[in-house]
């Protein structure tokens, strides 16, 4: 859970300049609780967006790059390369990919920078092209849909299954900041896993874990998760 300072600035915000940036869904949650609902509307640049903005009377102006590039991204080069530029998470909104077409939701304070900056992604050249908002406002998340057998909900387990490396090995990748959950590093290995709590492993991708979907004879659980594609 965000500390009250951070969603404390969030409100802040909202009362200054009528906006919010880019809210991760558990601030979105924690902010709105704290407010009336005649204090706030939703801005969701497309039908199933994570990443969110509240505004008081007028819409925020928020730019959609598509980035042209010569090769197949992931959700994770593209994400991993934004982390590499030192932008804060609430600057930007989601990533999307739809149909091999790659597309990134910004807020105007930072698209010279971008145009400055994100030429390259995974050493492979791109270029960021402005589209109109509604060439994507219909879209709708898709998911390649996982089910594993897992000894524990502990988020080590579930990782280690995932990535097929050894708990070890994740308990490095934890240290080393490599792992996020619900959009903050993680820190607690041992972390218990629950429904709609989203993670993501660098190199490996993003993920949003559903639920149990049996448990076997020798108590082991099976899982469902939504990879994000």
């Amino acid at each position: 859970m965000k500390s009250n300072y951070i969603i404390d600035k969030h409100i802040e915000k909202l009362y200054k300049y009528g906006y919010t940036d880019f809210l991760l869904p558990n601030e979105f949650l924690q902010v709105k609780n704290k407010l009336k609902k005649t204090e706030y509307n939703v801005y969701k640049p497309y039908i199933d967006s994570e990443k969110v903005i509240l505004y008081r009377k007028v819409k925020p102006e928020i730019v959609l790059y598509k980035i042209i590039c010569s090769e197949t991204l992931r959700h994770q080069d593209i994400l991993g390369t934004l982390f590499s530029l030192n932008l804060s998470i609430y600057v930007y909104g989601d990533i999307v990919i739809d149909d091999g077409n790659y597309y990134l939701f910004v807020l105007p304070v930072i698209s010279k920078y971008l145009e400055s900056n994100l030429i390259n992604i995974r050493n492979v050249p791109i270029t960021l092209e402005k589209e109109d908002l509604s060439v994507i406002a219909n879209y709708q998340r898709k998911y390649e849909k996982i089910e594993i057998q897992v000894s524990s909900l502990r988020i080590d387990v579930i990782l280690s299954k995932i990535t097929r490396l050894s708990r070890n090995s994740i308990n490095e990748k934890i240290k080393s900041n490599e792992i996020y959950l619900n959009y903050n590093i993680l820190t607690n290995n041992s972390y218990i896993i629950k429904e709609n709590d989203i993670f993501s492993i660098k190199k490996y991708g993003k993920y949003k874990y559903n639920n149990v979907v049996n448990i076997t004879k020798k108590g082991n659980f099976i899982i469902a998760i939504d990879k994000y594609i």
